[in-house]
């Protein structure tokens, strides 16, 4: 898959969405309520985001993003 740039908005909610699911699959997570909500709602926003319409495998590149995104992550904490 050649995708090369990924809308920031969309990286951005990819991010707060792997952060929100790191939170609530901790142990014993505060405010689980809002964490879900938060959840759901960047679900949302990933799922039906713009940029989809105009990629030709968007599985595929819904597959690179996550791994953009959590590679990036481990590059900034190293």
């Amino acid at each position: 898959m050649d995708v090369t740039d990924f809308p920031d908005d969309l990286v951005q909610a990819q991010a707060a969405w792997n952060a929100t699911y790191q939170a609530l699959a901790a142990p014993r997570p505060r405010d689980t309520t809002a964490l879900r909500r938060r959840l759901l709602l960047l679900s949302v926003r990933l799922w039906w985001h713009p940029y989809w319409e105009t990629v030709p495998s968007v599985p595929a590149a819904r597959s690179e993003l996550r791994h953009r995104v959590r590679a990036r992550r481990a590059a900034q904490a190293a």
